[in-house]
Order: structure tokens, then sequence, then C-alpha cells
């Protein structure tokens, strides 16, 4: 049964909905899978130990002629930032390492409420504070299309499991590119919402404050139908009911003619010739399908990685400080960085923030009036395909980056809080996907979800890594 496991998240949600495949073989065939390959990824950290008996509990019902959600019997993850009830949720830091919720994250019940069965938690950047997923509790995550290389970071194991077929789909998390990333270092689709779509409820670390307005719980799989269909159900959109629905139909959005604009340069970090690539090719599968593709960028933009900086990294780092207060000694290496880097974020003055905000908002609303005319853009999700294990900087055209500033593309998202999507649009020279961001305006998700759905269709999408070998122990955490 192994062919279960590349089958898409809405085709098993069919084939059980058939009776033509059990969930329990479903639920088997991806434990199998994740018993074999997890120990060189490194994706899933922690297992549902109910995961089967759940199985049997979907395979009853259905026997039975029950009413099932549109997720009835499917095994997904979820990336170990988000609460799972009696699961352990550790955000990869040892302060948390035992910890075990009482309650569902929001999005999370809304995924079981439709029937979806949790396989497992995914790997994560500690405190969700990287490019790079590891941890001091489970270590680093592994990109399946080149072991040593990163997934990208923070959703950086949920991205490996859905590449892998250790996992048909899930959620991850974004304040700053993190399900984008990785879905673009593995190949696959991920969607930051509207933070009001989803928002981050029942997440560690919690968004508040400032960040409230620029993050967001969003879904991760291999394809963009996936994606829409896990996204339905955790904003609680409105679908038709599992027997009405065909899965396979694409949005009723007509983009004939429709005005969209790509860029390759932000006017703050080069990308790499391929990266350049792979936007002009997503641009031009749009402009073949009827848009109004032209080359333009949009105003303010080259601002985001600033006003990033001021508006959430203080924030984030107050609270690693409350949250390590008197146990620094278990902070890992990039989290101990970040405690001991100069300045205090708990003194800073609020005359800075508040003129950060102002700049934020004016800006914000510039570029929500240029996007009236030009409501779809097409986008680098960051400078570079996935980097190896430890990297910091990159030379790009000359010019030295940190890893943080090489993904200002993704950051300028989060700031104005616009929905994006990363879709596989290119592969790098070395043979690594890279993928690019489709944007729109607050709260237009369907129009991502169907522009992309052009873009994968055109340039074919997630590809199968080659054979990962299951017994190479050279790069076990």
């Amino acid at each position: 049964m192994s062919e279960l496991t590349t089958q898409s998240l809405s085709q098993l949600a069919a084939l059980i909905r058939a009776r033509q495949v059990s969930p329990v073989d479903i639920v088997q065939a991806h434990l199998d899978r994740i018993e074999r390959l997890n120990p060189i990824l490194n994706a899933i950290v922690t297992l549902a130990p109910d995961a089967i008996e759940r199985a049997h509990e979907a395979e009853a019902a259905l026997m039975r002629g029950d009413t099932i959600g549109l997720l009835h019997g499917v095994p997904l993850t979820v990336k170990d930032t988000i609460e799972t009830k009696g699961l352990t949720t550790t955000s990869g830091s040892r302060v948390r390492a035992n910890y075990v919720p009482g309650e569902d994250a929001p999005a999370v019940s809304r995924l079981r409420n439709a029937g979806a069965i949790i396989l497992g938690k995914t790997n994560c950047a500690e405190m969700a504070a990287s490019y790079d997923t590891e941890n001091p509790v489970f270590g680093r995550a592994n990109n399946p299309y080149d072991l040593d290389r990163t997934s990208g970071g923070s959703s950086g194991g949920e991205a490996a499991a859905i590449t892998a077929c250790l996992s048909p789909g899930g959620l991850g998390s974004d304040l700053m590119g993190s399900i984008r990333v990785p879905a673009h270092f593995c190949g696959i689709v991920g969607l930051k919402p509207t933070a009001e779509r989803v928002g981050c409820e029942g997440h560690i670390p919690k968004t508040k404050g400032p960040a409230s307005f620029g993050a967001a719980i969003g879904p991760m799989a291999r394809r963009v139908e996936d994606v829409e269909v896990l996204f339905n159900v955790i904003a609680g959109v409105n679908t038709p009911s599992p027997d009405q629905m065909r899965l396979s139909d694409s949005c009723q959005i007509e983009l004939t003619g429709f005005p969209a604009a790509w860029h390759s340069f932000d006017g703050l970090v080069p990308v790499t010739l391929e990266t350049q690539r792979a936007v002009e090719s997503a641009a031009h599968a749009l402009k073949t399908a009827g848009l109004d593709v032209r080359e333009e960028k949009p105003p303010g933009i080259e601002h985001g990685h600033e006003l990033w900086t001021s508006l959430f990294a203080r924030v984030a780092k107050a609270q690693m400080i409350t949250e390590y207060s008197g146990r620094e000694n278990l902070a890992g290496e990039f989290v101990k960085f970040i405690l001991e880097s100069s300045g205090d974020a708990r003194t800073a003055p609020l005359d800075e923030f508040s003129k950060a905000l102002d700049r934020r908002n004016q800006l914000r609303a510039s570029l929500l009036e240029w996007m009236k005319d030009t409501p779809l853009i097409i986008a680098p999700v960051g400078a570079v395909a996935a980097f190896t294990h430890g990297t910091r900087r990159f030379d790009l055209d000359g010019q030295q980056a940190s890893v943080f500033r090489a993904f200002s593309y993704s950051q300028t998202c989060n700031v104005f809080d616009l929905p994006s999507i990363s879709i596989p649009a290119g592969v790098s020279d070395t043979g690594l996907p890279i993928g690019v961001q489709i944007i729109a305006r607050p709260f237009e998700e369907e129009l991502v979800l169907t522009a992309a759905k052009i873009v994968e269709r055109e340039l074919g999408g997630w590809q199968m890594p080659a054979p990962v070998p299951s017994t190479n122990t050279a790069h076990r955490v």
C-alpha cells in the first residue's frame, strides 16, 4: 500500500468517501513510511499514539453510513508550535519539552471536526525564530532533496514531511515567511493567509501586539487544491458537503485579462539568476493563460525588511526574554544569540515603535491603493534556494546578505498583511526546487489560489524527490 502515501490529500479523501480504501490502510501506509524515512529526515518529532485507533473509528463510521466531514479519515500533521490536545507541543524549546496542551488550537480543532486524523507533530526552529529548522529538543530537520541542506524554517519539519510523503498535508505558521520559505525549499505549496482569516490562537510563542497583524497559521500540502481544501476548513469557509464537492474543480474566478505585475528585485537584496528565471516562468504561465502581466515593482516594498525588524523583532525578543528568564541555560544556539544580542527589547522607546507603525500604515495604504489596479503580484519567496545547514551569509551579485535579510521578500507580506502562496516554479542547477510567491490584497486568498493553480498546471508543481536512502546513518540527528 506504499502508493497511498504519494496520493494527494484530495485523492485520499475521495478514495475514503467512495469506500475504495480504508482509513486504516492509509494511516498505516504513512506510519510505515515514517518508520523507514523519518530517522534520516527528522521531520516528524512526535507521533500521535491514537492514530490507528482513530482510523478504525473513521472506518466504522463509514460502514454505519454516518455523516462525514470533508477530511474524514485523512491523516495530517501539525507543526510543533501549534497546540494539540493531549499531544506534546514543545516549540523546539527545552523550556517546554514536556508541555502537553489541554486543548487544541482552533485551527486543529477545525481539522478534527472535518474528520481529519492527527498523525503527529513536525519539527520546527526553536521558538519559531529561524529559517533553519533546528532545536535543542529534537535536533535538525533535513531537506529530502539534499540531506546536507535545510528544509527551511520555522515550519521546516512540516515541509520535509509533506514533500517526502510522510504526510499528505498539514499546518504551519508564518510571521516572517515560516510557511512559504520551507515550501519553497522543499518544492511544495504553502499559504500564508491574511491574519484575520485564520489567526494564531493556540500558537507558541503567542502572537500578540503588533505581531498579531502579521502572523497566521496556514495550510501546507503538495498540491494547490489540497491547500485550498485545508484553508477552507481552518478558515471556516462554507464548502459543499463531501458528496457534492468535486475536489479537482478549480476556483470559479475568471482571470482572463486580469492585471498582474511581477518583479525579481525588491530594491534591497538581489536574487540568484535561477530565482529570477522561476519568477519569470510563473509570470509567463499566467500571461499564457490570458492574464495581463507586466514587470513592475510595487511601491514601498523596499521598506518591508526594515519595518519587519522595527515592528516584530523587538516583540519576539521580549517574549524570549520572558520565556527563558532564569532558564537561559536551556536556550539553544540561535535563541541564545538573540538573548545575548545588544539592546533590551523591554525598554525600547514607545515613540520609536509608534513611528515605525505609522510608517507601515502609510506605506500599506499606498500599496493597497496601487493594488486596486494591479491586484496580483508575482515575486520571489527569497533570494536563494535551500542552503546548507549552518549557513549564515550569502554573496549575492557581489553583495553580502545575512540569511534573515535574504528573505525580505517574504517578510514584506507579513508587514503589510497580504495573503501569499508559495508555489513551485523552477529548479536550481543542482536540482533544488525554487518556489515563487503569488500575492494579493487582504482577504483575497481565493485569488492567489486560482492563480497558483494556473502556475501549477503550466509548470508541473511538486515533483517527488529522488529516493532518500533509508539505511544511511551519516545524516542522523
